[in-house]
């Protein structure tokens, strides 16, 4: 196989109102994996110049069991997260906001009421 599972298709759609087919997975050291610029989450456009629009899911998987050795796959790239399955990050660092991006504004923010405070006291 081509290392990938994929989601979605007019019987199955994976984003509301959208009939596209998606990378649900990817599967280690399967040949999506080896190539790696294929990423979970991306939309398939076409496969082998073929256009994927409005195709059931069982046809579209059909399509990518027959396309043969040398596949060319047209896809656009996830650029916001949507409900379902999380892509896989493979710089290995976490999600989320950075400590720093908390840390920083906060303290600036203790600060302020500290040097208030003092002002304040001072003029008492």
């Amino acid at each position: 196989g081509l290392g990938f599972n994929i989601v979605g298709g007019t019987d199955q759609q994976y984003v509301s109102n959208d009939n596209s087919i998606y990378v649900s997975r990817i599967k280690k050291d399967g040949a999506a994996y080896l190539d790696g610029r294929l990423q979970e989450g991306d939309k398939i456009l076409a496969v082998n110049g073929r256009d994927l629009k409005d195709l059931r899911h069982k046809d579209a998987v059909e399509l990518f069991r027959n396309a043969g050795c040398d596949v060319s796959l047209k896809i656009q790239r996830r650029l916001q997260p949507q409900n379902g399955p999380v892509g896989h990050r493979s710089d290995g660092e976490p999600g989320g906001l950075p400590l720093a991006a908390v840390l920083v504004p906060g303290l600036a923010l203790a600060a302020a009421a500290v040097w208030i405070l003092l002002r304040y006291r001072q003029r008492m």
